[in-house]
């Protein structure tokens, strides 16, 4: 009698995945709802699987519902802003502990198993630490998030190194400043981040949804960031679905080859989607082109789209359509297979020796990828050009990227009288000054 194994078939049609997946980087990202329901050890399980089958892994988790678990038992309710919480010295103090608690719990898991276990025989190095640096959300409509952050930079180049040495990689939902600081992040933009930086192959984001469905209900196997982006319009803020779907997408446009969108709730959608040629959930995935160039009158819309949701949000001052058309020859743009992606302004007053660096921006969706350096390099350069001895800056929020670029504060007496007498004093900016070499 032929006695039929239904595995067997499997195993030989994934062959050519096997084959295809060794050696390439994925980030996975873990969502905390996944571990609090006790889906993290076939997870780990599985992780382990990719690890022997030669997958470069690094692994993002989230602590969300544990944290809110604490903060519930020591009766804390966090004062919320924009979809976060403001991190104070007692928030911080639990997503510290539990964010240190699951790292352990996942680097035991991953340690060489007991017999009759499935991971028998498997003998895995887990790393983690300062991976991840990271800056202050600051004060965002008259809010100040404290200890609540946002991912600067991933140091890919130390990841890159422990990969090479047969390293699995763990980074948890924490980032840490060049001043010494701890700062809570949201793990959908750590993966992100840790995605792009490092070129992965994959980002693999672990969540409650299986994927996008259309309005029928049909399960959308692959899109484009432009044919997602209108979901993720229709997203609630801050919902899982907003933060995985918008991730998905800049990644997707920062060169990731491939973005999977799966639930932790399907055992098998790990695997299934790795080693099956249908897949089971949504990817991601598209390929752009950009450039660096001066600012034309047909880039206004542009302009205006990519500054509408920073001016919304406090952290520019809003200007006009007409505003724009009078200072276009002042910008310089970043343009993207034709969207404008980025943009900065230098202003100039008269005789002064001092110009303004203005309208820094970048698309949320392409942070990350050293564009704001490449936009202020061009000024300089072009400041320079002019004969200005140095530039000056007005910030609510981004203090300490100008910070770690050379500038320093400074009073409201440095600055040109034309710009002295229009600073606005309610906006309470931060006046920051750089000395040209």
């Amino acid at each position: 009698m032929d006695t039929r194994f239904p595995f067997v078939d499997w195993f030989r049609n994934s062959s050519p995945y096997i084959n295809a997946h060794r050696g390439r980087t994925f980030v996975i990202l873990i969502e905390g709802e996944a571990m609090a329901s006790g889906r993290g050890e076939q997870l780990v399980q599985d992780l382990a699987l990719l690890h022997t089958l030669g997958v470069r892994l690094v692994v993002v988790f989230g602590i969300r519902p544990q944290v809110q678990q604490a903060l519930d038992e020591a009766g804390i309710t966090p004062r919320r802003h924009q979809g976060r919480w403001v991190a104070d010295e007692a928030i911080m103090e639990r997503v510290e502990r539990i964010a240190a608690e699951q790292r352990l719990w996942l680097e035991a898991r991953l340690s060489p198993g007991l017999p009759n276990t499935p991971l028998h025989g498997i003998e895995m190095t887990v790393v983690s630490g300062n991976l991840v640096m990271a800056k202050p959300l600051g004060v965002r409509e008259g809010v100040d998030f404290d200890h609540s952050g946002e991912v600067r930079r991933v140091r890919a180049q130390a990841i890159e190194g422990l990969l090479e040495r047969g390293s699995l990689v763990v980074l948890p939902p924490l980032g840490f400043s060049s001043t010494g600081e701890v700062f809570d992040l949201d793990a959908a933009e750590v993966a992100r981040h840790a995605a792009t930086a490092l070129s992965a192959d994959k980002l693999i984001l672990l969540g409650e949804a299986s994927g996008l469905f259309d309005r029928s209900g049909q399960l959308q196997r692959q899109l484009t960031p432009g044919e997602a982006e209108p979901l993720l319009r229709q997203a609630a803020p801050a919902s899982e679905l907003a933060r995985h779907l918008g991730a998905a997408c800049a990644a997707a446009r920062h060169g990731v080859a491939r973005t999977h969108l799966l639930s932790w709730h399907d055992h098998d959608a790990l695997l299934g989607e790795l080693f099956t040629r249908d897949g089971v959930g949504t990817m991601i995935t598209e390929h752009r082109y950009e450039q660096l160039r001066a600012a034309e009158l047909g880039d206004i819309g542009g302009l205006l789209e990519l500054l509408e949701p920073l001016e919304r949000r406090g952290m520019l001052v809003p200007r006009s359509r007409e505003r724009l058309e009078y200072e276009i020859d002042d910008y310089q743009v970043i343009e993207r297979d034709g969207m404008i992606i980025g943009c900065a302004a230098l202003h100039t007053f008269g005789e002064a020796t001092m110009g303004e660096l203005a309208c820094v921006a970048v698309h949320d969706d392409y942070r990350g990828g050293a564009r704001g350096e490449l936009l202020l390099a061009e000024i300089e350069r072009r400041a320079r050009r002019l004969g200005l001895s140095a530039l000056f800056a007005l910030t609510t929020h981004t203090t300490h990227w100008f910070f770690e670029h050379g500038f320093r504060l400074a009073g409201i007496e440095v600055l040109p009288p034309l710009r002295r007498d229009t600073y606005n004093h309610a906006r309470k900016s931060k006046i920051l000054v750089k000395t040209l070499a």
